[in-house]
């Protein structure tokens, strides 16, 4: 399973949104590739799930993928949820 962690530029938000995506992912018991990156180049990549937030999000309308919502990318419990509620 591919994740992507996707901010605005890619590099400082969506690092720590990926950080902690991979320690709540380990917690869980689920093995999977989590890779960071900005909007725009998330438009092209084919992950099984994207990360980003509410605002981003809507940018991201129509993507192959299933998009999940984080609004506070330091809140686990908020990612735990997430994922709980979209990974099968």
């Amino acid at each position: 399973m591919k994740i992507l962690c996707v901010c605005g530029l890619g590099q400082g938000t969506s690092l720590i949104l990926r950080m902690n995506v991979e320690s709540v992912l380990k917690e869980m018991g689920i093995q999977a590739d989590v890779e960071n990156t900005d909007v725009s180049s998330a438009s092209a990549e084919r992950p099984d799930y994207i990360i980003t937030s509410n605002e981003l999000a809507q940018s991201l309308q129509g993507h192959s993928s299933k998009v999940m919502i984080v609004n506070n990318f330091f809140d686990k419990e908020e990612i735990k949820s997430a994922l709980e509620s979209n990974i099968n």
